[in-house]
């Protein structure tokens, strides 16, 4: 499965926040950004800093996505 974070950046721009500002308030280091950006793993303290510094729970802010090869599969 692969993950998104989709939700996120959309709740970034509704809360009018950049991701700079995100960074700065959960205290997230800079590569972990960068991880989010590529929709790569982060830990769950990473995830629940950001949940805790936008007050949401963690499925408004990423989802699991089947793989290609898992659609291929079930065809």
């Amino acid at each position: 499965m692969a993950i998104s974070y989709n939700k996120l950046w959309k709740l970034l721009v509704d809360k009018k926040m950049s991701k700079a500002d995100l960074r700065k308030a959960a205290g997230i280091a800079p590569n972990t950004m960068t991880r989010l950006r590529r929709d790569e793993e982060v830990t769950l303290a990473v995830l629940n800093k950001i949940c805790k510094t936008l007050e949401v729970d963690i499925g408004d802010i990423m989802e699991f996505l089947p793989d290609v090869e898992d659609k291929v599969g079930k065809k």
